[in-house]
């Protein structure tokens, strides 16, 4: 039964659905999918308004929880009735997490499981969902990072479903190898390490001195998670969005303090060190973050640890050993996590059994994509952190109708900053108004 309650400016109705685990198999076991549909308080009994339906980004993050109408969703509000879907296996959808899992079995049942956590199960839940909610008229998809690839698999699989395709920072390659992807990102990450230590000189001192610790003690967080160098660099994540320079600048600023047996790591610190490397919220995004760039019979095989050792500059030791700055890194996910990270080491071998995994279907269509037909307007960020530039606009160049914003105003969050300015400008780009 649906539910509907109300925030300041907008009325709000929880929407679950049942849709098959496997759409090959529509008859065999199902999965419930949990959607907010939000719409404005003045609109909300405008049975005709179109709908916009929202992809988040990730893999495995569940949709934004809004308070009234934040961000890009104000813009939205004016015209739409939202439909902000927690994709499979995340949020309030039937989970994927370390508790749940082992309703599965074990680890191969785990990963046959997770095979069917990718873009083109999520675009056909869309489309199961899509026909229920609006009666078969097609909708508007606005996919923000991962969110953007769901839009694009969505173009090459369904496009009579859709009315208009809006991606934020989210064009991927059609045919890049999650090694070619991580080859383009140590590049790009040690650009914003470089640019973070140039706004933030006294960072390089405070960082060496972090890891040098870490390299000469063992160190568990609150909740089991052990902090180690590598985990301590992978905080570089927050390298790629507007304000996670000024965030990380702060976290290390407040690292030390003196107890009676010496300089430690502050409880402070590690509380909020924990709050950022644990993916006790996100276990999915772990498990398939580089099954989402599988295709074919080549299998990821922990891609971006293997591509790590093609860029010496980022091993700790080396940096602590000379006089380089230490670098940071960024989205990536590597095996020791699932040793650190308590949500995640019940999953090691499941891990290990996505990475080996051969025979990844298509997620594009590169013919139908060049004959698209769908208005398509894409915001990309230049030098985004995690997601590649040059790939992105490479995408565009092959999705006929496609316009592109390329702006450096933005990092990858820009929608979250200014979501109402970046919302109109793709809907004026895809609308040809400008």
């Amino acid at each position: 039964m649906s539910v509907s309650y109300r925030q300041p400016g907008v009325v709000l109705t929880d929407r679950r659905f049942t849709v098959p685990l496997d759409h090959d198999d529509p008859a065999g076991e199902t999965i419930e999918l949990y959607a907010r549909e939000v719409v404005a308080s003045d609109k909300a009994h405008q049975d005709d308004l179109p709908w916009l339906v929202h992809l988040a980004g990730g893999p495995g993050l569940g949709a934004m929880r809004p308070v009234g109408r934040q961000a890009w969703l104000d813009r939205a509000l004016r015209e739409y009735r939202v439909l902000l879907l927690d994709q499979r296996g995340t949020g309030a959808s039937t989970p994927a997490t370390r508790q749940t899992l082992p309703l599965r079995g074990g680890p191969a049942a785990q990963a046959e499981y997770l095979t069917h956590f990718r873009a083109d199960s999520i675009v056909r839940d869309c489309e199961a969902i899509r026909r229920e909610v609006t009666g078969g008229a097609p909708w508007t998809v606005h996919g923000q990072s991962f969110g953007g690839f769901c839009a694009v698999t969505y173009l090459s699989l369904a496009p009579e479903g859709l009315r208009t395709v809006l991606v934020t920072g989210g064009l991927p390659s059609l045919d890049a190898h999650a090694d070619d992807v991580y080859r383009a990102a140590y590049p790009r990450v040690e650009r914003k390490v470089a640019a973070h230590y140039a706004r933030y000189p006294q960072d390089v001192a405070r960082a060496r001195r972090i890891a040098d610790h870490l390299l000469t003690h063992d160190v568990t967080l609150p909740g089991g998670y052990r902090l180690t160098v590598e985990a301590f660099q992978s905080l570089g994540i927050l390298l790629g969005t507007g304000d996670g320079s000024h965030r990380l600048h702060h976290l290390l600023a407040d690292a030390f303090v003196r107890t009676p047996h010496g300089f430690e790591l502050s409880d402070a610190f590690q509380e909020e060190a924990r709050n950022l490397l644990s993916y006790a919220g996100r276990p999915l995004y772990a498990l398939v973050h580089e099954a989402i760039y599988g295709q074919g019979e080549r299998p990821t095989a922990w891609s971006a640890e293997r591509v790590r050792a093609e860029f010496p500059q980022f091993d700790a030791a080396r940096s602590l050993a000379g006089d380089a700055p230490l670098l940071f890194t960024g989205e990536s996910v590597h095996p020791w996590m699932f040793d650190c990270d308590p949500a995640l080491r019940p999953l090691r071998e499941t891990a290990e059994l996505l990475a080996a995994r051969t025979g990844w279907r298509p997620l594009y269509d590169p013919a139908r994509l060049a004959a698209n037909e769908v208005p398509v307007a894409a915001a990309v960020y230049h030098d985004d952190m995690y997601v590649d530039t040059a790939h992105s606009l490479r995408t565009a160049r092959a999705i006929r109708g496609l316009r592109t914003w390329v702006t450096d105003e933005f990092e990858h969050d820009g929608v979250r900053v200014e979501g109402p300015r970046v919302l109109d400008r793709l809907l004026a780009l895809a609308r040809d108004e400008i």
